[in-house]
């Protein structure tokens, strides 16, 4: 196994976005999104995309993004999690703010090396690299992996599972558990995505109904009505931390 970056090897960008991603089509209309663009994360955080290659073909994928926390401004993680995060770094980008703490954007695994323990690779790699540029700590919003299969059940009943051995039922949730991470929060507001009926329909094949409706790749129903033509999803997810020692390299 071999970890590379983006700043020592650019190339690596587009064999890796061909990875795929995560969740419904409809996620990449999140507005605020459009600042996790590969081509931003390339051009300004290099250091903090990483790729993992076996046989020099990449099999997984983790971007994070440096910002300061805690600050007098941000006592605490914010509720809206991976859209906030993104608000973060650009503002510290733009005022120059001092960073000390990493932000996991996302974790990605090729479809058919899943569940091999890649994705624990890939976490371990963003922890050894926020250590190896003075981060204090590597935070995630967590978006559950199996909560896909039941978007209609209560998300805090959901994160609350717990399989016999302690452990979170969650696949996602359990390997972040077993790498120290500890719970912080649920951040209730993560992801926003706004659409009219028709857009909707295009991005999920669905015909949403007034109230709410289920959508493939979504881990929590769409908010409609037909009288405004608009539909919300509003995604919850959940703050990890992972506490980064400067001294060790894992």
């Amino acid at each position: 196994m071999v970890i590379e970056d983006l700043a020592t090897r650019p190339d690596l960008r587009a064999p890796a976005l061909d990875l795929g991603g995560v969740g419904g089509e409809f996620l990449l209309y999140d507005q605020t999104g459009l600042l996790a663009k590969s081509s931003h994360l390339a051009a300004r955080w290099p250091e903090y995309f990483l790729v993992l290659l076996e046989d020099g073909v990449p099999v997984a994928r983790a971007a994070a993004v440096p910002v300061g926390f805690p600050t007098a401004e941000r006592p605490e993680l914010p509720d809206h999690g991976w859209d906030a995060a993104l608000i973060w770094a650009a503002e510290d980008l733009m005022s120059t703010r001092e960073t000390n703490t990493l932000i996991a954007l996302e974790v990605l695994v090729a479809p058919g090396r899943r569940g091999g323990g890649l994705a624990t690779k890939a976490l371990e790699a963003l922890k050894k690299r926020a250590s190896e540029t003075g981060m204090r700590n590597l935070v995630v919003p967590v978006r559950p992996a199996g909560k896909e299969n039941e978007p209609g059940l209560s998300f805090e009943d959901y994160i609350a599972r717990r399989r016999p051995d302690g452990l979170p039922e969650d696949p996602w949730l359990r390997t972040h558990e077993r790498l120290g991470a500890r719970f912080v929060k649920v951040a209730p507001f993560a992801m926003t995505i706004t659409g009219t009926f028709a857009q909707w329909k295009a991005w999920t094949g669905v015909e949403l109904q007034d109230g709410l409706t289920t959508v493939p790749g979504g881990i929590a129903p769409v908010l409609a009505s037909s009288a405004v033509d608009v539909g919300v999803y509003v995604e919850p997810n959940v703050w990890l931390e992972h506490l980064v020692d400067r001294t060790s390299t894992c």
